[in-house]
């Protein structure tokens, strides 16, 4: 996500706060641009997580693992 896309939603958010409001491509475009932040932040995070171990008293690392869903 580069940061001309950030600014874009953060522009888009602030004038859906005004009387004129978004126009119902802007609101697309919006809809797109979140879903897309969002699914960038998640990638992030589960790349982290990838990477992340947990080390207890003893000095033993153990690797973070993902829960089963049920």
């Amino acid at each position: 996500m580069t940061q001309e896309k950030i600014d874009r939603i953060n522009f888009l958010a602030k004038k859906s706060k005004t009387p004129e409001g978004l126009t119902e491509e802007e609101k697309a475009e919006q809809q797109v641009l979140r879903r897309e932040y969002i699914d960038s932040f998640k990638m992030s995070l589960i790349g982290q997580l990838e990477n992340t171990y947990i080390v207890d008293e003893k000095g033993n690392k153990t690797k973070v693992t993902r829960k089963n869903k049920k």
